[in-house]
């Protein structure tokens, strides 16, 4: 049976070679019975999904269970947020595996679809979240906040916070962000939302985007500027924000890996606020490094640890809320 339907397989499929281990391990023919009676879909969870999410699936259509509380259940759909899936997590009885965020790359898509299994995302669905992320790193990047929060944790626990209040501020000066230059690097959900609000802020706007569609280029504020490059569109800002999606492979590949490297940092201002909400992989780090050494002005805000800048006193690195 295994051999006539490779046979049958080979003559209507003309594309790569596809390891049939994955349909034959763990069931039979057999068994398709199993799998084909009346009753709830079973639907498998990695991470923790929203319950308000999971409140679309009516319990009476739908078993929403965890990869903790599985059991012999086979699932017909996975949810995930960031779990790096393995195939042998996905059962052979799986018809569709969802992404509850923007990006794929913890999921092994080209053998999902060499197994038929479609794999979906939902970009736009955190943007929001995302954006206020960014909002909030462009003002840990004007002050020093972060630093004198603790400065006053310190002094309180001395009974000198009081006393010092007014005198120490002088410690942590910064600018505004009205009248600065905001660089949005990628212009899909999260960078338009980012720059219409930081224009709303009163904040300069430019941005790069190769892939820009006509749709969103009609979002965007009326007077953002619009670059032909990463580096001219970094070389006046202020801040830059990435919101480009990490592709394996350098730049020179196709790929976004360390997109942002020398090449592009030596274009970037002395005082310049980069702002890393997307992946930690985009940036150079030896790079980024290298700047923040430079100076004392220069700024990462980033929600990805680095084992180069964790520490560095000009980088602010936050939990990936």
């Amino acid at each position: 049976t295994t051999t006539l339907f490779k046979q049958s397989a080979a003559t209507l499929y003309s594309g790569p070679a596809v390891d049939y281990d994955h349909f034959s391990h763990g069931w039979s023919v057999a068994d398709l019975g199993d799998f084909t009676q009346p009753g709830k879909y079973n639907m498998q969870t990695f991470n923790k999904i929203s319950p308000k999410g999971l409140a679309k699936f009516p319990k009476e259509f739908y078993d929403v269970f965890s990869a903790d509380d599985k059991g012999n259940r086979m699932a017909h759909a996975i949810m995930l947020r960031s779990h790096k899936l393995q195939e042998e997590e996905v059962d052979t009885s799986v018809r569709a595996i969802a992404r509850c965020g923007a990006g794929t790359n913890n999921i092994p898509v080209a053998r999902m679809t060499e197994l038929g299994i479609p794999v979906f995302n939902t970009p736009g669905a955190n943007a929001n979240a995302v954006k206020e992320l960014v909002l909030c790193g462009m003002l840990l990047g004007s002050r020093r906040i972060v630093d004198g929060v603790n400065h006053m944790k310190d002094l309180g626990s001395q009974g000198l916070a009081r006393e010092r209040v007014e005198k120490d501020k002088a410690l942590f000066g910064g600018r505004e962000l009205k009248g600065k230059t905001l660089a949005v690097i990628g212009l899909g959900h999260i960078g338009s939302i980012t720059a219409r609000d930081a224009g709303a802020l009163g904040m300069e706007l430019v941005g790069y985007d190769p892939g820009l569609s006509v749709s969103t280029a009609l979002k965007l504020p009326r007077d953002m500027k619009l670059a032909d490059s990463i580096s001219s569109a970094v070389a006046n800002a202020d801040y830059i924000s990435l919101n480009i999606p990490y592709i394996k492979g350098s730049p020179e590949e196709g790929g976004t890996h360390g997109i942002i490297g020398h090449d592009i940092i030596r274009h970037f201002k002395s005082d310049a606020v980069l702002l890393n909400f997307a992946r930690g992989e985009l940036v150079d780090s030896k790079a980024m490094k290298d700047f923040l050494d430079g100076g004392d002005e220069g700024r990462y805000i980033s929600d990805f640890p680095d084992d180069e800048l964790w520490n560095h006193k000009n980088a602010v690195i936050l939990p990936h809320l």
